[in-house]
């Protein structure tokens, strides 16, 4: 199944309260990454980072559609994911700066951050990985009875995956309700992911008999409102994939100078900025500048407070970090 593209306006039911609040969610990942971006070049962030600036449509928009209930598996590339999910921000920042008060102590960090209290079963740095873990708790939705369903996430990149197979199988199988939402940004790492992937993944759905939709993905509204749709489906046990065209702003990992992409094609993003687009739809909608202007104020005062709330946390404490990891010597196995 494809569907056209569904125009944001006011007669579709997205209104400007709710345009509004969408475009406050899409300035808070935004403003977090981009100071992530700095902390991490002056050293406060351990690791790699892989930011999602460019593709927050996609997060916010299917986000939305979500209880606290519902369940998600991220990628390597899963803080929008994470934010929109409703993950305390406070202890979002505490995590990626390896505090001890953080969301996991501090253990999990960029690639791995969790929140199981609002249903965020965590990021994956390994590609393609979190589409099993929400299979599984697609699974145990439906053992339980209840009414919630479970988001995979997922990257073009990870279409040759075999796992996405086996899940999509399985998803159409049990008629689980489960919701796959391919991040479509063009890229595989390095590399064009048309030069890797041999097929569309619209047929690889039908093959499968699992409806697709493809969307303009940094059209936070459209976004919306294709998951408001297929997650009302999927509650009733009728799984689906939802393709959204997106833009990755940025370099496969924080630091990638880029050399592989050409120079216009990156100039040519700003174009596509998902929040430039809801600016814009809103102002149309009748929201005027100053309301715009105190939006991104307060996400910039939001982030500001838990990067400094971050930054007085507590480093981890190593021997309190092994016992989690090693038995102590000695010790007896009943």
């Amino acid at each position: 199944m494809n569907s056209p593209h569904v125009k944001p306006d006011a007669e579709r039911g997205i209104g400007p309260n709710r345009l509004m609040d969408l475009y406050g969610q899409l300035l808070l990942i935004r403003r977090s990454e981009e100071r992530l971006s700095r902390l991490f070049a002056d050293g406060e962030v351990p690791g790699f980072i892989h930011l999602s600036i460019g593709q927050e449509a996609v997060s916010v928009g299917v986000m939305s559609a979500l209880t606290a209930q519902d369940t998600i598996a991220s990628t390597h590339r899963g803080h929008g994911h994470a934010i929109a999910k409703g993950l305390p921000l406070d202890g979002f920042f505490l995590e990626l700066l390896a505090r001890d008060e953080g969301l996991c102590r501090g253990r999990g960090g960029s690639m791995h951050v969790a929140d199981m209290s609002v249903g965020m079963l965590g990021a994956n740095g390994i590609v393609g990985a979190g589409l099993s873990i929400a299979l599984g708790s697609a699974i145990a939705h439906q053992q339980l009875g209840r009414d919630t369903v479970a988001v995979a996430f997922f990257g073009d990149g990870a279409l040759a995956e075999g796992l996405l197979h086996e899940c999509f199988n399985l998803a159409s199988l049990w008629g689980l309700p489960l919701l796959f939402v391919c991040e479509n940004n063009g890229w595989s790492e390095f590399l064009p992911s048309s030069k890797q992937i041999s097929f569309k993944l619209r047929d690889l759905a039908a093959a499968y008999k699992l409806p697709h939709v493809s969307v303009d993905g940094n059209d936070v509204a459209v976004v919306s409102a294709t998951a408001d749709s297929l997650v009302a489906q999927a509650r009733k046990g009728q799984p689906a994939v939802i393709e959204c065209i997106t833009a990755r702003m940025r370099g496969h990992f924080e630091g990638d100078a880029q050399k592989y992409r050409d120079a216009a094609e990156i100039a040519g993003l700003a174009d596509r900025d998902p929040i430039l687009v809801t600016a814009l739809q809103l102002q149309r909608l009748g929201v005027s500048e100053a309301v715009l202007r105190a939006a991104a104020d307060n996400a910039d005062q939001r982030v500001e407070a838990a990067v400094a709330a971050a930054r007085g946390g507590r480093n981890p404490d190593f021997e309190a970090a092994k016992a989690d990891v090693y038995t102590p010597a000695g010790a007896r196995h009943g």
